[in-house]
């Protein structure tokens, strides 16, 4: 994917605001708003921008809990890592599933409502669910950083 200082410019002020306005974006990349445009919806057709979103904030919002939970499984057979992949895609508490390589095959983050609320996830989604043969947890005592994206350089 090859991008220039401007495409550049255009994901790093879309990242930092996605509701800035195409008027404000093209001016700030030093553009006219049609070509700006073109360019937004040429990064959005070719997968660079796959959407725009609100940060919520989970406390405030009634889930102050934050979980990490490590599961391994009992089979890494590609079966298997898709079962296991759809089933915790249907829980809504399960923000990020990512598969891991080493000891653990995946870590979870998990938003909860109170340590009763992830401990009936924990014990009713995770623990029993096919091929799973141990879940770590551990608990978010404060988070330091917290940024969503990528760095953007503007070479």
């Amino acid at each position: 994917m090859a991008l220039d200082r401007i495409d550049r410019q255009i994901l790093a002020l879309l990242q930092a605001d996605g509701r800035m306005t195409n008027v404000d974006l093209a001016e700030r990349v030093g553009l006219t708003a049609p070509p700006c445009l073109r360019r937004v919806r040429a990064l959005e057709e070719m997968g660079a921008i796959r959407g725009y979103h609100a940060e919520l904030d989970g406390t405030r919002l009634g889930y102050p809990i934050t979980v990490f939970a490590m599961v391994s499984l009992k089979s890494q057979a590609e079966h298997d890592l898709s079962a296991f992949e759809a089933h915790v895609a249907a829980i809504p508490e399960v923000r990020e599933c990512h598969m891991l390589n080493g000891e653990i095959d995946f870590i979870l983050k998990i938003v909860a409502t109170d340590l009763r609320a992830f401990q009936e996830i924990l014990t009713t989604h995770l623990t029993p669910a096919p091929n799973v043969a141990s879940v770590k947890t551990s608990l978010t005592i404060r988070t330091a950083k917290s940024e969503s994206g990528i760095p953007i350089t503007a070479e």
